[in-house]
This record gives C-alpha cells, sequence and structure tokens, in this order.
C-alpha cells in the first residue's frame, strides 16, 4: 500500500499496491507505514501529541510510541487516530497498472510485437510423442 498524503486536504488515502514490510501489523495495514501518517495527519492540524492524545481518548506516550514505529495500530485504531486528528481515513483497492506505457503510435505497437514474437520464436520446442495415447471410454 501506498500512504498518499495531499496537503491542504482533509483526506488521507491509502492505496493498495507496493511497499516496504518488516513490521507485524493487521493485514490490512500490513504495507502502510502508520507512523508517517498519523505524524503528518497530527503536524498538517498543529496538533501536539498531547492533544491528539486528549481527542483520541489515549495518552500522549502511545502516540509517541505510534509514531516511532514502536508500537502498530490496527485499522480501526489508525481511523480513530485520524479522524481525531480531524482528518478521514480512506483505504482504496487501485488496479495495477501495466509495466509500460502504452504505445503512441502504430508503429511502436508493431515494433512490441515484432519482439514478443521474436522471443517466442526463441523459445525450444518440446518434442512430443509421435502417436498420443489416451485411456478407452466404456460406455455403460
Amino acid at each position: 500500500m501506498v500512504v498518499r498524503l495531499d496537503p491542504g486536504q482533509s483526506t488521507s488515502t491509502l492505496v493498495s499496491g507496493p511497499g516496504p514490510g518488516g513490521h507485524r501489523r493487521s493485514d490490512i495495514l500490513a504495507d502502510v507505514n502508520a507512523a508517517m501518517l498519523i505524524q503528518a495527519v497530527r503536524r498538517r492540524r498543529g496538533l501536539t501529541q498531547a492533544e491528539l492524545a486528549r481527542r483520541a481518548g489515549t495518552s500522549q506516550p502511545v502516540i509517541s510510541a505510534y509514531e516511532h514505529g514502536r508500537r502498530d495500530p490496527t485499522s480501526e485504531t489508525l481511523r480513530k487516530l485520524v479522524e481525531a486528528g480531524g482528518e478521514r481515513l480512506r483505504i482504496d483497492a487501485v488496479a495495477p497498472g501495466p509495466d509500460q506505457p502504452l504505445p503512441g503510435d502504430v508503429g511502436e505497437h508493431a515494433r512490441r510485437l515484432l519482439e514478443v514474437l521474436t522471443l517466442a520464436d526463441a523459445i525450444p520446442a518440446r518434442r512430443r510423442a509421435p502417436v498420443m495415447t489416451a485411456p478407452r471410454l466404456i460406455s455403460r
């Protein structure tokens, strides 16, 4: 997942996709840097850790532990912390994009097709038995 932090907007978006792993986290947050997200929301809103903790109903040391990566929030806790900071957490699933940009013209498309066909031609053919055998089917 990639965390998209849009300055000046009141929504923090988590977009699924490749990202760094590491700590044990809930499945949905496996690739999210919750520490960076919590800290960014807090700073955008001009809040101290103590103020965010008060709004979220927790303590300042817990916020500090989350922001420094010593603790990992569940998705529900992360949602509550972001909302306590005055923003909304949105989780989106995004289809993966193509590995290469789409061809710009017919000539580029033809070059790519030729490259694929050349690679396919380079794959050695497997030898097959001259006669294929199959079990007899008996109808009753």
